[in-house]
């Protein structure tokens, strides 16, 4: 029987804060990178990159998180602003996979930021194929300047997601999917 299915019918998202080491090794991230972007991508633009966060990496990405949310909200306590600080820090591995999409004289923009979002999809799909868990965020720092700057995202690059890549801690409860009844009409 083909494997992909049973795994597509079994994956499920897993907190980040449910991640746990080790994460992918270094061979197993260029087989993620290679996998995600093998995505429908209409005059091979590559409207998208990769921004991999890992290591001590995580927690410079912690610090420009942090940084923005206490000039928003410099009264916020410790707690709170330690909650904004690890973020990055939950899950072994960071992958942000930044859309490029611009106007172009032949390929729209909604297709472009597809491609996108099939190469978040495939980099989910092939983390869990490889064994490890994953939670597709984006979260408020994803909209926010400031975090973008730190981060080195252009000002025409938007986040399409921040996928967390760990070992499930436990195997997480499914959640309620939509009755195909109501979500399928045929013509």
């Amino acid at each position: 029987m083909n494997t992909l299915i049973p795994l597509l019918q079994a994956r499920r998202s897993v907190p980040p804060q449910d991640l746990e080491a080790p994460g992918p090794s270094a061979d197993e991230v260029e087989t993620l990178l290679t996998v995600a972007a093998r995505v429908p991508d209409h005059g091979k633009l590559a409207p998208w990159r990769f921004l991999v966060i890992e290591g001590d990496a995580r927690h410079r990405a912690g610090e420009a998180i942090a940084a923005a949310f206490c000039q928003d909200q410099p009264d916020a306590d410790d707690k709170r602003v330690e909650v904004e600080r690890s973020h990055f820090a939950r899950a072994p591995l960071v992958i942000s996979v930044v859309s490029r999409a611009a106007p172009h004289v032949k390929i729209p923009e909604w297709e472009q930021v597809m491609s996108a979002g099939a190469v978040c999809m495939n980099l989910v799909v092939a983390a869990n194929a490889l064994g490890y868990a994953t939670s597709w965020l984006t979260e408020w720092y994803a909209y926010d300047r400031r975090v973008l700057d730190a981060f080195g995202i252009g000002p025409q690059e938007k986040v399409a997601g921040f996928i967390h890549i760990g070992r499930p801690a436990a195997v997480p409860a499914d959640r309620v999917r939509p009755d195909l009844a109501d979500i399928v009409t045929r013509m």
